[in-house]
């Protein structure tokens, strides 16, 4: 089990970014949120299985068929035990 904080910046709000990552955590078993923030990005903060994570990681990289990614930053955070995942 871990727990990732993730940055995205781009063309990320306003493209269903965040519902599409509920959607694809929620069919992953991970945990955690998605929120827009007033820079432009989008914040998530995902906990879950090692490799289930990389998988929704490389999917962030891209994100929905509308958004365009320019960068992402991850860091490890601590396991707060997220029971689903949510959008705010």
């Amino acid at each position: 089990m871990k727990h990732l904080n993730i940055k995205i910046t781009g063309n990320v709000q306003g493209v269903f970014f965040r519902g599409s990552a509920q959607k694809k955590a929620r069919e992953m078993d991970i945990g955690g949120f998605a929120r827009n923030e007033t820079d432009g990005s989008l914040y998530i903060e995902a906990e879950g299985d090692e490799k289930l994570l990389n998988s929704f990681i490389n999917w962030c990289e891209n994100g929905p068929p509308t958004a365009k990614v320019s960068d992402i930053s991850i860091k490890e955070g601590k396991i707060i035990g997220f029971k689903d995942f949510e959008t705010h």
